[in-house]
């Protein structure tokens, strides 16, 4: 019976989080401010991390073969190919586990099987300022600008359109 309650909860989190998966994506929603978005994207991602931390071990030692001598490349790979699933894997099982608590967006790895450790460099955003808000109408220094700009087309030219001539109508018959 216990188990039954437990394969039911986890349904009904499953059906909750749908329309929120079909929204935006995942890795995104889990570093949202509002709750209920970062609720279902960091359990989203953790599922995902967790099902997908194994090929983290392939995707790394055929890249570390490929750059580095055959022999050496392949260990590099797989001991930074284990050492990315034990990291993603331990991500995913946090996000699992923690995804209920307010304002703990988790430790997230990259979404890239390359580098594991690699951040995601997000350009910063800049501070809006009043004028962005305002019509350029209502601001005394803004140029009076049409909304729509009307631009005539020229009319098409017609073409001269030359026969090809196929190379059998030279061969006399």
């Amino acid at each position: 019976m216990n188990k039954m309650k437990v394969l039911v909860a986890l349904v009904i989190c499953a059906f909750l989080m749908v329309p929120m998966g079909l929204a935006k994506d995942v890795w995104e929603m889990a570093k949202s401010d509002v709750y209920k978005e970062k609720a279902g994207g960091m359990f989203a991602r953790g599922l995902v991390n967790v099902a997908a931390s194994p090929v983290d071990i392939f995707v790394q030692t055929v890249n570390r073969s490929k750059e580095g001598p055959p022999l050496v490349g392949t260990l590099t790979g797989m001991a930074a190919g284990l050492g990315c699933t034990a990291l993603r894997a331990s991500s995913g099982i946090v996000d699992v586990g923690l995804f209920w608590v307010p304002g703990f967006n988790g430790f997230p790895v990259s979404r890239s099987y390359d580098n594991c450790i690699e951040e995601e460099t997000v350009a910063p955003v800049q501070p809006a300022t009043f004028q962005q808000y305002v019509a350029p109408a209502a601001t005394a220094t803004a140029p009076q600008e049409p909304l729509i700009t009307v631009s005539e087309t020229p009319a098409p030219v017609a073409k001269h359109v030359v026969k090809k001539h196929n190379a059998y109508d030279y061969v006399k018959k």
